[in-house]
């Protein structure tokens, strides 16, 4: 080979090396996982298997797919972010027909070179055994003939199924995957129908007029009970994500115009987030200007002008999994008119005392309890209500909820421990229409705050973005580094 092609043919696959090692390091250890596994078998009751399902791959439209998102309970027990994948847990060692042992196996999507070039590499079962660190790994077409006899666990405990998956030509899909496992446990035998499968002809395992012990509830409670509590490693990635967020508020807050559209603030934060190499948004982002304040899940984000309005911000970044939930309400112009003010310090002043009540061993619905005394005594003062039930129905929601690697963490909420992370978020939402003095009108204010429970306290993760009125408009008064950022008329 000529030298200098030898040299080119060098340097482009060491580029390409370079080029593929480009990827985050930080996400949750190996480790980690295995140590979630064992808490789960540590709680499971005697001879019992938990199977646990890779989420779905949703269709956008035609042959456009959304982007993949793995489903939690997978996700943190496994590691594991492709589709089509089974993970089993067992409560005790296992024996195969060869005298391995095993206590837990992995069903993974197999290596396909023609398939990654249009949908990325997969970690196939040698990736799966290095860099996840599982022994017992097989393919996913293993699983169609896989001889487990589940019949002989006292308990089968899994999810149950929502059925929204597809049928596809792949041969191993997660379609087959669950078609498998449901005629392997008798899921369908009450109906007396089985499940169909247009690709493969199930080999039953059993007969038909058998069903194993099935548990679709117990490992809801498990996981809920594990993931209420974070661990170091979790709460490194989970302030990561706070943090961000919170610079987002920080410099929406700075670029903040009166003529900008609720998309066009959406946007600012959600670059905020990519800067800052968060892979998505944890959630659908809320950017409500005005009377769309009100809407508790206002995710349109089409008003095209939010004029002199507030603008409530209810936004988070998602980073390595684990995703923020920070909320701000601010006034396009930069200063509170005389009713916003009003009704923006009583939120606060009932975030205050919510918070103040995120100690060890208190209710979880202390905080709710606290924040509702302060804006019902609030809303009667200002004369919007005459009575604590007419204030529910201007503050509608709860006040908290666990935060992870869902927006809405599973919990059991019942007392606060150390290393939960919750929100404290009260509001107060006035429709235009509403039964009290037109002046209210069209005012929506919520403050969101992620909360660390500590022994020595609550800590607010995301106090970085202003809460006080008078903070909110000072940071307001600040240059943007966005000000110069103009782009041409298209018109």
């Amino acid at each position: 080979m000529n030298f200098k092609i030898y040299l080119l043919f060098v340097i482009f696959i060491s580029g390409l090396l370079s080029a593929q090692n480009l990827k985050p390091t930080d996400y949750l250890s190996a480790e980690f996982h295995k140590s979630r596994r064992d808490a789960l078998r540590a709680k499971m009751p005697e001879n019992s298997v938990a199977v646990f399902f890779a989420n779905p791959v949703r269709n956008r439209a035609n042959d456009v797919e959304y982007i993949y998102h793995q489903d939690p309970d997978f996700y943190y027990l496994s590691g594991y972010r492709e589709p089509h994948a089974v993970l089993l847990i067992f409560s005790e060692s296992q024996t195969d027909k060869d005298g391995n042992t095993f206590n837990e196996m992995l069903y993974v999507q197999e290596k396909n070179p023609r398939m990654e070039q249009w949908t990325g590499e997969r970690l196939g079962v040698d990736g799966a055994k290095e860099q996840l660190k599982f022994e017992t790994v097989f393919n996913g077409k293993d699983f169609l003939d896989n001889g487990i006899d589940f019949m002989k666990f006292d308990q089968v405990l899994f999810k149950d199924f929502f059925d929204d998956y597809r049928n596809t030509r792949d041969r191993a899909d997660l379609y087959d995957l669950i078609a498998t496992f449901k005629n392997q446990v008798g899921y369908n035998i009450d109906s007396q129908t089985q499940t169909e499968n247009s690709n493969i002809e199930l080999k039953q395992q059993g007969t038909i007029n058998q069903r194993a012990n099935i548990n679709t509830k117990s490992i809801l409670t498990y996981m809920a009970s594990l993931r209420e509590i974070k661990t170091e490693e979790e709460l490194a990635l989970l302030k990561k994500a706070i943090r961000i967020s919170a610079q987002g508020q920080r410099e929406v807050m700075k670029a903040m115009k009166p003529d900008m559209s609720e998309t066009e603030i959406q946007g600012i934060h959600e670059f905020v987030y990519k800067k800052y190499g968060s892979e998505y948004e944890g959630y659908p982002s809320i950017v409500g200007g005005g009377n769309n304040g009100c809407v508790l899940h206002y995710i349109e984000n089409s008003k095209t002008s939010v004029e002199g309005d507030l603008v409530l911000m209810d936004l988070g970044a998602e980073y390595r999994g684990y995703t923020a939930d920070v909320t701000r309400t601010i006034p396009s112009t930069g200063k509170f008119n005389t009713e916003q003010k009003l009704i923006y310090d009583l939120v606060y002043k009932a975030q205050e005392a919510g918070i103040a009540t995120c100690v060890i061993g208190n209710s979880f619905n202390e905080p709710d309890r606290a924040a509702r005394q302060v804006i019902t005594e609030g809303l009667i003062k200002l004369g919007i209500v005459k009575s604590a039930r007419e204030a529910r129905i201007y503050f509608p929601h709860g006040t908290s909820h666990h935060i992870g690697l869902d927006v809405h963490d599973p919990g059991l909420y019942q007392n606060f421990e150390e290393n939960m992370v919750l929100t404290v978020e009260p509001g107060i939402y006035i429709p235009i229409g509403s039964d009290c003095d037109e002046k209210w009108w069209g005012i929506a204010v919520r403050i969101e705050d992620d909360i660390l429970i500590t022994k020595n306290g609550p800590v607010n993760l995301s106090a970085e973005a202003p809460r006080k009125s008078e903070d909110i408009e000072a940071l307001m008064k600040e240059k943007s580094v966005l000000d110069g950022f103009l782009l041409p008329d298209l018109d």
